[in-house]
């Protein structure tokens, strides 16, 4: 194993560049010296992301959507990296409108591996540890089985949507094109918008800071791992770069889980506030018919051994620099 990244100075190409984690992203290879490009449609993406960077001669950006199959392939061909991270995100987002979602996610995705390989590019695609549904294997590995329900539960859309995705990444990587697949759990930190990553304790902070009821959906003691935001960009770059990680597909998260209603004490507690916490219906928040997932916690090994990369920020830790960004950024009358 050559353990060796890329060298800095490349031009990269970043879709999605302006959500929470594509701006993470954007922030260390520009920091890094990196000629990077941002294709963003907005519409979960915020400019404030990428506002530090005003003036960066490194830094463009292109408004635009990652199913215009013309800007997607002009841009990826002249960007030897691709990180594929522009996709409809956030669960509510998803069952409230499917149709739009699989369309963004597959169609778009289809256009960057299409113009990538016939560009020679190297493509970082951005999945989700959706991808496992409902299995109880837990902790989930990247070989195991992945089990969803029927097919008229829409929660059940994304993951088929990002499994389609990583079929087309395998099947071009099987025409040589040189792709590695990251799958997410539950990234938090500065930036979160609950309309995508993040989602749980963005809500929870916006409802600790508004002093209203903090609302934990069932019965709380659904668990899930979170990673902090600086953890999952390096895993992501080490998958992006490794010349051991092509054709491979990654877990990049927390090795530790928390139930929701730990989680919820845990952020009342780190903003000082008077909320009561409250368990309240799925159907109070998502249509009737949803469904969750008990556990979600990733098997760590594959990462560690092939990219070097196991997280290190302490939930505690995180917890705290992520509330503060909150208290800065949401203000009294947040009601997330």
């Amino acid at each position: 194993m050559s353990g060796k990244a890329a060298a800095s100075g490349r031009r990269v190409l970043v879709t999605g560049g302006a959500g929470y984690i594509g701006s993470h992203i954007v922030d260390r290879l520009v920091e890094r010296g990196d000629e990077v490009t941002v294709l963003d449609d907005f519409s979960t993406g915020s400019e404030r992301n990428l506002s530090q960077h005003a003036g960066e001669a490194r830094l463009r950006t292109v408004r635009g959507d990652v199913l215009d199959a013309e800007i997607v392939d002009r841009l990826v061909s002249s960007h030897p990296l691709v990180f594929h991270l522009a996709a409809a995100v956030g669960v509510r987002h998803i069952v409230e409108r499917p149709l739009e979602s699989v369309l963004t996610n597959v169609r778009g995705t289809e256009n960057v591996l299409a113009s990538a390989h016939r560009a020679g590019a190297r493509v970082l695609l951005a999945s989700t540890s959706e991808i496992y549904g409902r299995s109880e294997a837990v902790p989930f590995r990247e070989e195991g089985d992945r089990v969803l329900g029927p097919t008229w539960v829409h929660r059940w859309s994304y993951s088929t949507a990002k499994a389609i995705d990583e079929h087309l990444a395998f099947a071009y990587a099987e025409r040589g094109l040189r792709v590695s697949v990251v799958r997410y759990f539950n990234s938090y930190g500065p930036r979160i918008d609950e309309r995508g990553y993040g989602s749980v304790i963005a809500r929870f902070a916006g409802q600790a800071l508004a002093g209203v009821p903090i609302t934990v959906h069932g019965d709380g003691r659904q668990t899930r791992s979170f990673t902090f935001v600086s953890d999952t960009v390096r895993g992501t770059i080490l998958a992006a770069e490794r010349d051991e990680a092509v054709g491979g597909v990654f877990n990049i998260g927390s090795a530790r889980e928390v139930s929701i209603g730990e989680l919820a004490q845990r952020i009342r507690d780190g903003l000082r506030s008077a909320s009561p916490i409250e368990l309240v219906p799925y159907e109070s928040y998502y249509p009737k018919g949803f469904q969750d997932t008990r556990r979600r916690l990733p098997d760590v090994a594959r990462a560690r051994e092939v990219l070097g990369f196991e997280a290190t920020v302490p939930l505690e830790e995180g917890l705290e620099r992520t509330l503060a960004w909150c208290r800065e950024h949401y203000g009294s009358t947040a009601t997330r």
